[in-house]
This record gives C-alpha cells, structure tokens and sequence, in this order.
C-alpha cells in the first residue's frame, strides 16, 4: 500500500513546527505572564462609622497610591502588580499580576489605576485599569528611569525622578509635557496638584535649593524662587495644593501659587516629615500633632486641632455637606473643613500616626506608606 505523497509529510512537519513555534512564543509572551480578574462596579456604600470603632482587617503593600480609595475600591500595589480590595471585608475584587515584570508605581485618579511596569532596566510600560472594575482601559510604552515613582492629582500623572518629570494624561493615554532638570541639577521632589507641578531642585554651586512652579498641563513656567536656609538645614517639597509648600528644617513656609511669595510660615517642632493636602475650602498641614487649616487664598489661619494624621477625601453628611476624618490619639474626629467645628466622631485606640483616613461608607479607611488599615 502506498503512503501519502512526500508533499503530505511536508506540510504535517510544517504545521507541527509551527505550533511547536506557537506555543514557545506564548509561554514567553506578556500575554501568558499576565493573570487578572475583573469586577462588578463596586456598590456606594451606605451608612457612616459607628460612634466607636476597632481595626476590621489590616493588609501590607507597596507601592501605596496616596488616593487610597478610588471607584469604590482600596487600592494596594505588590512587586508584580494591583490588587483592588473591598473597603468593608479586605476580600480581593479585582487583581492584575506580570510575573514577567516589576511594579514601579501606581497611582489612581479619574477613577482609574495607573501603573507603570519594569520589564527590563528602564520602567517601559504603563497600563491604566477602571479602579472599580479592574477592565483596561489603555496601555502604552513610556521610557522612565529604573527609580521613577508615579503621584497623581485630577487629570494628570507624573512621573518622577531625580533627572526629570514626565505627566500624562489619565484618560487621553497621552504624553503631555516633559521636564529635564537643568545641567548640573538634580530634583530633591515634585508634586502635581490644583496649583500645577511644583519642583525642587538642587543646583551645582547654588547656596539655595530652587523651587519652581509649572502649568500642570503644558509645563510653562509660571515662577522661581529660591528657598533660602542658614545653612545644613534640610528642605522637603510639602504639595502643591491651593498653596505650594516647602519645609526647611523645623520651619513650614506656604507660598502664593499666583507668584511664589511667601505667605506664611508654621512651626513644625521636631517633627521632620509634615504634610500638606487640598481639602474643600482649606489647605491642611499636619506637623508636630497639630492639624492646621488655611485660608486657600490668603494662608490666613482658619483652625487648628490635635491631630497624628490627615484627613482624605471629605466623606459627606446627612446635609450632604462635606467632613473631614481627622485620626487622634482617640479615634476619629469628623470635622467642617472650613470652620473645624466637630460633627461627629469614632472613638477608637491604638491608631497607628502619620496615616490618612478616607470615609467609604461605615468604613474608615487608614493608608500608611506600606500597609492600609480598615476601622468599622
């Protein structure tokens, strides 16, 4: 009996190797190193937290995006991707791993999870996910350094690194501007917030580290100023939310995002890592447990209260007006954002300090730089 034609025999082997080809490539491709879920669009949570409250579940990770809470969802990174938990319980929702790549950071804005992977010696690769549901929605290869961290404000990204800053557009999926330290510099920090994008860097053979306000938007430089010290004091970048913020040593110094005048100055003790957020009608600063609200234009003082944390995004009353949760060494303490006067409060023990709390429903939420914590 004849066999079949050597023409036969020529296309099975073909077909062979190319499945053989096939199936190499996808156990090598991103595609096969990727493992994610996707969600329901999380449901708004009802109710407000008990009048006393204990830690419900607790979870480590990092990078921590500093708007913790986005969509209705924690959000939490790991060396090799996302997990987005459930305010309530601490259950996973939604999840997105590379086990072929690195996390370099993560951020979340506009409803959406920014991250930016590692696949080889730069961090080449950035994905956005909807926070609520874990669906993509974008990808596209970017160029940042091996150290680039990612912090975000409304309808901006930045990335950041001691050479340079790049923004993107959360949604758009689109570079907007770039800025390269100037030769000789290098960047000490950078903030994105309502005011633009503020910078601090460190010439060669300047006496004073240089702080610039820029168009968060196209990168025009709106003003410099030098920060002046009397010499060995160290100077951090605070925000750049309705007032742009620099500590010197124990010294606070608010600045008029209009023109880069100083404005005010606040005491921070020995407490060496302040902090400075945007809420509805005032500017925050946290230093030396003490809660300081200013007047967004003027600086002007509005309030001041004991406080070992920031409060997040205002959660709302039953007026639908806006409160903020202020952590104490009691609990949480629910406050008019504009007057300070208390509406309400959870007390509790044992909170860690230096977190911010974010109101989702009956849950407080405490974001920490390497873990969150749940009250309820």
């Amino acid at each position: 009996m004849k066999g079949p034609p050597l023409r036969v025999w020529t296309w099975t082997a073909a077909t062979v190797a190319l499945a053989v080809v096939a199936v190499l490539l996808w156990r090598g491709s991103d595609a096969a190193a990727t493992d994610s879920t996707t969600a329901p669009p999380a449901d708004v949570p009802e109710g407000t937290p008990a009048g006393a409250v204990s830690e419900a579940w607790s979870t480590p990770g990092g990078p921590v995006p500093e708007d913790v809470v986005e969509g209705g969802r924690v959000l939490l990174g790991s060396a090799h991707g996302i997990r987005a938990l459930d305010p309530a319980t601490g259950d996973t929702a939604w999840h997105y791993t590379r086990d072929n790549a690195w996390l370099c950071g993560l951020t979340a804005t506009d409803g959406l999870a920014v991250a930016v992977f590692r696949t080889e010696d730069r961090c080449d690769e950035a994905v956005a996910l909807d926070a609520g549901t874990g669906v993509r929605a974008w990808t596209r290869n970017v160029d940042f350094r091996p150290d680039a961290t990612l912090s975000s404000t409304d309808r901006i990204v930045l990335a950041h690194s001691p050479t340079g800053v790049v923004t993107l557009d959360p949604t758009g999926n689109n570079t907007r501007w770039r800025y390269a330290a100037p030769d000789g510099c290098e960047l000490l920090g950078s903030d994105a917030g309502d005011t633009g994008v503020a910078v601090l860097q460190q010439c060669e053979g300047a006496a004073a580290p240089q702080l610039r306000l820029l168009d968060g938007f196209d990168g025009t430089v709106h003003w410099t100023r030098d920060v002046l010290t009397s010499g060995g004091e160290d100077v951090r970048l605070l925000g750049a939310d309705s007032l742009v913020g620099v500590q010197v040593g124990s010294e606070i110094r608010l600045l008029s995002a209009t023109d880069g005048r100083l404005l005010t100055t606040l005491e921070a003790g020995r407490d060496r890592a302040a902090d400075l957020q945007a809420a509805d009608g005032a500017v925050l600063v946290r230093a030396d447990g003490r809660l300081t609200a200013l007047d967004p234009a003027s600086a002007g003082r509005l309030w001041e209260v004991p406080a070992i944390g920031l409060p997040g995004e205002p959660a709302t009353s039953g007026d639908d007006v806006p409160v903020l949760a202020v952590p104490t060494a009691d609990g949480f303490v629910y406050r008019d954002p504009v007057t300070g006067d208390e509406v309400g409060r959870s007390a509790g023990t044992g909170l860690p300090s230096g977190g911010t709390a974010t109101v989702v429903g009956r849950t407080v939420v405490l974001r920490l730089p390497d873990r969150v914590l749940a009250y309820g």
